[in-house]
């Protein structure tokens, strides 16, 4: 069922649970299947998240059609959703392909210049019925294994400053969160959301979720967190399915029985994110 999760996301920060979103590499019909799989067996909504540069190769409308396809053949709440949208434009291309929910990422931008591009999107958005998550607190990249200091570490009242001049329907703060695979043990401050959650009550998002400790992403939910993103360990845990297709199965060149093999396998990985997330049995 196509929705745009708001009121679910909502509900999630009043009830202490979080949607999972899970990046689907660019329109990866295996990914999309696995997410509507798992959801419709865990009874889960799900976002299903899409980067600009995944679509490259497939082309950003190729995964609103796919996603459409496999989210209507479940009866879950699923949306369709822009993540790190880095300005206005592929926001609007966006909206007229048909995403239920888009991210403007104005992050690294001074505030007032992130507050101003977040407005224009919101007013654009609303139109449409399209809920817009913004950020604040420019998420590094650890790639490669390579360590990178992360210093996105938001001062609360930085955040304060940053609604005051918006009102995005999610937010996406820097706590020390990265994307990527972290290099030892990240320190995530959970006290930046706790702060800044006596000001507000817009639902949080997590990003970077990928070698969290379960634990913290539990915390963090406790603390406001309503939507959480996994992409790395997603297109990692895919091809190592798919690796052990190849090597296991009598496949005789048929693609489909790798595809097969290797989607209901991660069904199962995002099974235990969906338990993590604490959405299971919600819809």
């Amino acid at each position: 069922m196509l929705s745009n999760n708001l009121d679910l996301l909502k509900r999630a920060k009043r009830e202490g649970f979080a949607i999972p979103a899970i990046n689907t590499q660019g329109g990866s019909y295996d990914i999309i299947r696995a997410c509507c799989k798992a959801a419709q067996e865990m009874n889960s909504p799900m976002i299903l998240a899409h980067y600009v540069a995944t679509g490259a190769y497939s082309g950003h409308d190729w995964f609103v059609e796919t996603a459409k396809w496999c989210v209507s053949k479940v009866k879950v709440p699923v949306s369709i959703h822009l993540d790190h949208g880095d300005g206005f434009a592929i926001c609007m291309e966006a909206l007229r392909l048909g995403f239920t929910s888009v991210m403007i990422d104005g992050s690294k931008l001074p505030v007032e210049e992130n507050a101003a591009m977040t407005n224009e999107v919101t007013k654009v958005a609303g139109a449409f019925g399209v809920p817009v998550e913004a950020e604040i607190g420019e998420l590094l990249r650890l790639d490669n294994g390579v360590p990178v200091e992360n210093k996105n570490i938001v001062n609360p009242e930085e955040v304060r400053d940053f609604l005051k001049l918006c009102q995005p329907d999610t937010l996406a703060i820097g706590i020390g969160n990265a994307h990527g695979y972290y290099k030892g043990k990240p320190d995530i401050r959970l006290d930046v959301l706790e702060e800044v959650g006596k000001f507000t009550d817009i639902p949080f998002v997590l990003h970077g979720c990928t070698g969290m400790e379960d634990e913290v992403v539990k915390e963090a939910i406790r603390r406001g967190v309503a939507k959480i993103n996994f992409g790395t360990e997603i297109r990692y845990k895919y091809v190592q399915h798919y690796r052990e297709a190849m090597d296991k199965l009598d496949h005789q060149g048929h693609s489909w029985k790798l595809s097969q093999y290797a989607s209901d396998a991660l069904s199962e990985d995002i099974k235990r994110i969906i338990e993590l997330s604490g959405s299971a049995g919600t819809v």
